[in-house]
């Protein structure tokens, strides 16, 4: 059983034991699960419901593993040739890791 869930404009697709990586968001100190509300498509071995545009009355609970964690660091290089232009900057993004508990509904 799988569920497609939006995030932050982002699609991902859902599964009952799967670590997932979210945008980072504002959550209380003492939170331990999440709950997705906005889910596209629900398939099972019964078959899929679709949403149009969510399924009715389906969710998704997951509990989080780290609240706050950043990913691998990007380099961003500019430069334009025989200028002497030439500039870096690095970034990290930040997620939070969550692991996907139960699927309901659908």
């Amino acid at each position: 059983m799988y569920a497609i869930i939006e995030d932050s404009g982002s699609q991902i697709r859902a599964e009952v034991g799967a670590e997932l990586e979210i945008d980072l968001r504002e959550i209380g100190e003492k939170a331990k699960s999440i709950t997705f509300d906005k889910v596209l498509l629900v398939s099972s071995d019964k078959g899929s419901t679709i949403g149009k545009p969510y399924v009715s009355g389906a969710s998704v609970e997951a509990e989080i593993l780290d609240a706050d964690f950043k990913s691998e660091k990007i380099d961003v290089i500019k430069f334009k040739r025989r200028k002497g232009y030439r500039r870096k900057q690095g970034h990290r993004q930040r997620y939070m890791r969550v692991k996907v508990s139960a699927i309901l509904g659908g």
